[in-house]
């Protein structure tokens, strides 16, 4: 579970109503009532109506039917441990030592990561060192691209909702200014047009900085803990198919990762060392 997500959207849109509730002419703290200022159907309609179909517009039904899949990934900070994954590695590693590649079949048919598991068929099937590297860097290239274009559909959203903010503020100008002839009985509309004006700018900017924004942000950083992993795994099965010895191997590998996380997983010792 992505606990700082959680806390920090919760936080922000809990610091806005409070913002929002202050500064009642009755005197009180805290009015219930001050919010309902800052609902106006006619500028949600606008700026979230129009955000959603220019994203519509410009991104393949692919790309949008995976929204629920983003927040299940943007949701899961454990998905992706790179100690676990050198652990596996240097298993291999022993496993290679002792009864030769073939004898990594078994465990590549019993490993739930695809990319791991062809990584691993790759060193079984005795490719070419050069081209089984190939193959999987490009594996990597293309999965980190189509992780770029995800955060980008959220990039996009972010960028247009304050546009349609400003869109709005516009459309509540203009319908402002036809109602001040006030002999035909238009006074009365200007308070809400000028409402429309000011509050579609808010809804513009709270979806793009409290919720598209952070979304983006999320995501690239488990495409970067991905990829992370996804390196490891490369460098490890290219370094068992040269016949590296384990201990080496954890160690080298740990050279991926920071001076704590080393810490936390250098003390380790797979079976056999």
């Amino acid at each position: 579970m992505n606990i700082t997500y959680i806390i920090g959207i919760v936080a922000a849109f809990a610091v806005m109503i409070i913002g929002m509730m202050q500064g009642d002419p009755s005197g009180a703290f805290l009015s219930v009532k001050q919010l309902k200022n800052f609902v106006d159907p006619a500028s949600v309609f606008i700026t979230i109506g129009c955000t959603f179909a220019v994203l519509i517009a410009s991104f393949p039904i692919p790309t949008l039917t995976s929204i629920p899949k983003h927040f299940k990934v943007l949701m899961n900070t454990k998905k992706y441990d790179p100690l676990s994954v050198i652990d596996k590695l240097v298993e291999l590693a022993q496993v290679a030592r002792k009864n030769g590649l073939l004898a990594l079949e078994e465990m590549g048919n019993q490993e739930s990561d695809p990319f791991f598991k062809q990584c691993i068929m790759l060193v079984v099937d005795n490719n070419d060192a050069d081209q089984a590297r190939e193959i999987m860097m490009n594996d990597i290239e293309q999965a980190s691209a189509r992780h770029e274009s995800a955060a980008g559909m959220y990039d996009k959203a972010s960028s247009v909702a304050p546009a349609f903010g400003m869109v709005g503020t516009l459309v509540g100008l203009i319908n402002m200014l036809k109602g001040m002839n006030i002999e035909e009985g238009g006074a009365s509309s200007i308070g809400t047009a000028m409402g429309t004006a000011l509050i579609t700018t808010l809804y513009g900017c709270v979806l793009a900085h409290m919720i598209f924004g952070p979304i983006a942000t999320q995501l690239r950083q488990r495409d970067e803990e991905e990829m992370l992993c996804k390196l490891i795994i490369v460098e490890g099965i290219m370094s068992i198919q040269s016949g590296a010895n384990p201990k080496f191997l954890r160690e080298k590998l740990l050279t991926f990762l920071g001076q704590k996380q080393r810490g936390e997983g250098g003390g380790k010792k797979g079976k056999g060392e």
